[in-house]
C-alpha cells in the first residue's frame, strides 16, 4: 500500500517521500478508517486526500468553505492531467449541471464541493450516482459549534454519509482545541476514534508581544532588520492596508495590499508579484494566506489583535514554513484591548436590528415570503445598506451571523471570467451555420480557437474574440446572446461580485428562526476567545509558545528561549546578550546625541526589546541622559 502511494505521490507531485504524519494518514485511508488529521499550516493537508484519492478507484468529493481555494486547487490538478471540477455558489445552472454530470458518470478524478451545495436536491441525486472513494472534509473545526469559525451546512455531511456507507471521511484542520476535536469525529458520524496530530509547537517560529504605541516605527524596523524573505502585516481594516502599503513604499519598502474587496484580478497580480519576491511586503486583512504556500516567509507582523488564538496561530503559522528562523510580532497598544471588546459587541447587531436587515434583504431582491431557497443574488453591500440606512458594519455583521444559523452563504468578491460551451452537436453545427450565416465569423473563430468547446465551459474575453474576428466588443457580446437565446451554446458573462445564497425559503421574521440561544450561545463563546486574546498579549510572565501550545491542550515545560518574555526572563539584566548590548549602546553613544528610534535602527541586528530593556537600564542607573525630546547622549 505504502509503495503504491509513495509513487503516485512521485507521479503526479515529484516528491520522493512524505512528509512527517502525512504517510499514516494517507494509510489510514486506504485502509477505509474514517481518519481526523491535525497538520499544522503548511503541513501538506491537500497531499493526504489527494494521493490516496489518485491511488483508489472511483472520485473523491472535496468539502470546502474557501471559493479562491478550492479554484486553485482545481486549477493546479487540471495542470498534472488530473480531472477535477468545483461546485459552489453564484454558478451558472449549465455549468452545475455539466459538473453534476460529469461526477456522475466517472469523468472526474475530484469534485470539490461549498458545503451549502450539499443540502441541494441535485447534490444529493448525483451524489447517489457517484462511485465515491474518499470524503475529504477541509477546514472541518468549521463542524464544530466551539470551533471559532462554526458554519452550520458543515452539519449536512453526515447527512450524506448513509448513501455512501463503505466511504472513508478525511476531515483535516490546522487548528483545534481537544473539545474541538472530540466533536468533529462525533458529528462527522466516525465509527471509531482516530486522530493523527503533529504538535502544534514550531521551534523556528518566535511568537512576540510588542508593547508600543509607535507601531509604524517598530513594524519599519523590523521590515529594515529582515535581511532576505518576505513579510505579511496584518490589519482587521481594508483602507489601512492600502494606506500601510503606501506609507512603507514612500520610506523605501517595497509593498502592496490584498483583501477580498478588491477584484480577483488584482488580487491575483498582487499576490503573485509577493509570491515572486517583486515586493518584499503584503499588507492585508485576514483574506489573504488561506492556500499560500510560500516558504520563504521570515516575518509576520499583527498591527491589529486578532479576534481569536486559533487565527492569530494560523496567520503567524504562515512565517518560515523553510523550517529557518522566522519571527511573528503582535504589536499592542493601551486601546487595543478596548477596541476588541467593542469589535465584539459590533459582532452581535441586537435581535431586533437582524429582523430588519433580513426584511429588507427580501424587499431588496424582491423574494416573495415561501420563495429564494437556493437561490444565488450578487451583493453589493454599500449599495444595500444605503438604500435602507444601515451602517455597512452591522450588515457585514448580521450577515456573518445569518450564515452562521445556515440561512444563508456569503462568497467574497471573485472575479469569474466570461464562459461558453456549444450545446449543439456535431450534426447540427453545419445546418445552423448555414441557416445563420450572420454568426458564421464567431462561430467559426471559436471552433479553430477555442478546444474544449463542445464538451465543456471554456473561458472566453470579449476583447480578444473582437480583435481576432474584427468585430467590435458590443457584437461579439449580442452574438453571444443570441445564440445562447437559440440554444446554440451556453454563455456565461463574467461577475465580479459578491455572491448571497439563500440555504432556505425567505420566511416572515414572526416565524424568523434566529434562536436566541444560538445567539447569545455565540456571543458567549466569541467573548471566551476574545478573553484568551486578551490573556495572551497582556500575560509577559510566560512564555509566548509555551502560552499558545497549551490554548491547545498541547503540554510542555520547555520554553523557547526566544520570544519577548523569554528574553526578558533570562536578563536579569546580567545575562551576556544584555551585557554585550549595554556595551554596545555605550560605544554608539559616547561621541553621539542620537534619537531612540534611530539607535534601535543601528541595533537592527539586535532584539528590540533586549535593547529598550538596556536603555532604560543605563538610564536609570544614570549612565544615559534621556532628554525631554527623546534624544540619547552619555552622561
Amino acid at each position: 500500500m505504502s509503495e503504491l502511494t509513495r509513487s503516485v505521490l512521485k507521479r503526479y507531485w515529484g516528491y520522493p517521500s512524505f512528509r512527517p504524519l502525512q504517510e499514516n494518514i494517507v494509510d489510514s485511508v486506504m485502509g477505509g478508517r474514517d481518519t481526523l488529521a491535525l497538520l499544522p499550516t503548511g503541513g501538506g493537508k491537500s497531499i493526504c486526500f489527494q494521493v490516496p484519492a489518485m491511488a483508489m478507484e472511483g472520485i473523491c468529493i472535496v468539502i470546502t468553505p474557501l471559493i479562491a481555494l478550492m479554484k486553485d486547487q482545481v486549477a493546479h490538478l487540471v495542470e498534472k492531467g488530473i480531472p477535477a471540477s468545483a461546485i459552489y455558489s453564484g454558478m451558472h445552472p449549465d455549468e452545475l449541471e455539466l459538473a453534476y454530470n460529469q461526477a456522475a458518470y466517472g469523468r472526474l478524478k475530484f469534485l470539490y464541493v461549498s458545503p451549502e451545495r450539499l443540502q441541494t436536491d441535485a447534490f444529493i441525486e448525483a451524489f447517489k450516482m457517484m462511485n465515491v472513494c474518499l470524503l475529504a472534509v477541509d477546514e472541518s473545526h468549521c463542524i464544530s459549534q466551539w470551533g471559532y469559525d462554526f458554519r452550520p451546512p458543515y452539519l449536512k455531511i453526515v447527512d450524506i454519509r448513509p448513501y455512501k456507507p463503505k466511504t472513508p471521511v478525511l476531515a483535516l484542520t490546522a487548528t483545534a482545541t481537544a473539545k474541538v476535536v472530540d466533536d468533529i469525529q462525533f458529528r462527522l458520524g466516525f465509527k471509531q476514534r482516530n486522530v493523527f496530530q503533529s504538535s502544534f509547537e514550531r521551534k523556528n517560529l518566535t511568537y512576540n508581544v510588542i508593547h508600543e504605541a509607535d507601531k509604524y516605527g517598530v513594524m519599519l524596523r523590523k521590515l529594515q532588520a529582515m535581511r532576505s524573505g518576505s513579510a505579511i502585516v496584518y490589519v482587521r481594516n481594508r483602507k489601512r492596508t492600502q494606506v500601510i502599503a503606501d506609507w512603507l513604499n514612500s520610506v523605501g519598502v517595497s509593498a502592496t495590499f490584498y483583501h477580498a474587496g478588491l477584484d480577483a484580478t488584482t488580487r491575483d497580480q498582487r499576490q503573485d508579484l509577493w509570491m515572486k519576491g517583486s515586493v518584499k511586503v503584503i499588507a492585508a486583512t485576514n483574506a489573504f494566506g488561506m492556500g499560500i504556500d510560500k516558504p520563504d516567509v521570515r516575518l509576520v507582523i499583527h498591527l491589529d489583535l486578532p479576534d481569536s488564538i486559533e487565527a492569530y496561530f494560523q496567520e503567524a503559522g504562515r512565517a518560515g514554513r523553510d523550517l529557518q528562523p522566522a519571527e511573528a510580532f503582535l504589536l499592542v497598544s493601551d486601546a487595543d484591548v478596548k477596541k476588541l471588546h467593542e469589535n465584539l459587541q459590533q459582532s452581535f447587531p441586537p435581535l431586533e436590528r437582524i429582523k430588519l436587515i433580513y426584511t429588507a434583504l427580501g424587499n431588496y431582491y424582491q423574494i416573495p415570503v415561501g420563495a429564494g431557497k437556493n437561490m444565488s443574488y450578487p451583493m453589493v453591500m454599500s449599495d444595500f445598506a444605503q438604500r435602507y440606512n444601515f451602517s455597512v458594519v452591522e450588515v457585514f455583521h448580521t450577515l456573518k451571523l445569518l450564515e452562521k444559523e445556515g440561512i444563508l452563504a456569503m462568497s467574497d468578491s471573485f472575479d469569474e471570467p466570461s464562459k461558453v460551451m456549444v450545446k449543439s452537436s456535431r450534426d447540427e453545427l453545419y445546418g445552423f451555420q448555414v441557416n445563420n450565416p450572420q454568426f458564421d465569423t464567431l462561430i467559426k473563430y471559436m471552433l479553430r480557437s477555442l478546444p474544449g468547446l463542445l464538451t465543456d465551459f471554456v473561458k472566453i474575453n470579449e476583447e480578444t474574440i473582437a480583435r481576432k474576428t474584427d468585430l467590435t466588443v458590443e457584437q461579439v457580446v449580442k452574438q453571444l446572446k443570441q445564440l445562447n437565446e437559440y440554444h446554440f451554446l451556453s454563455y456565461i458573462p463574467r461577475n465580479s461580485q459578491p455572491q448571497l445564497l439563500f440555504l432556505s425559503e425567505f420566511v416572515d421574521t414572526k416565524h424568523f428562526n434566529l434562536s436566541k440561544d444560538n445567539y447569545y450561545d455565540r456571543k458567549r463563546d466569541a467573548e471566551e476567545r476574545v478573553k484568551a486574546v486578551e490573556a495572551f498579549v497582556k500575560n509577559d510572565d510566560e512564555c509566548r509558545s509555551v502560552q499558545l501550545l497549551r490554548y491547545f491542550n498541547e503540554k510542555t515545560k520547555q520554553s523557547c528561549g526566544r520570544c519577548d518574555v523569554c528574553v526578558k526572563h533570562h536578563s536579569g539584566h546580567q545575562t551576556i546578550e544584555y551585557e554585550n548590548v549595554q556595551e554596545e549602546l555605550r560605544n554608539l553613544l559616547s561621541d553621539n546625541v542620537m534619537a531612540v528610534p534611530e539607535v534601535l535602527r543601528q541595533c537592527s541586528n539586535r532584539n528590540e526589546e533586549v535593547v529598550l530593556e538596556s536603555i532604560r537600564f543605563l538610564v536609570d542607573s544614570g549612565e544615559l541622559l534621556l532628554s525631554k525630546d527623546g534624544s540619547l547622549k552619555k552622561k
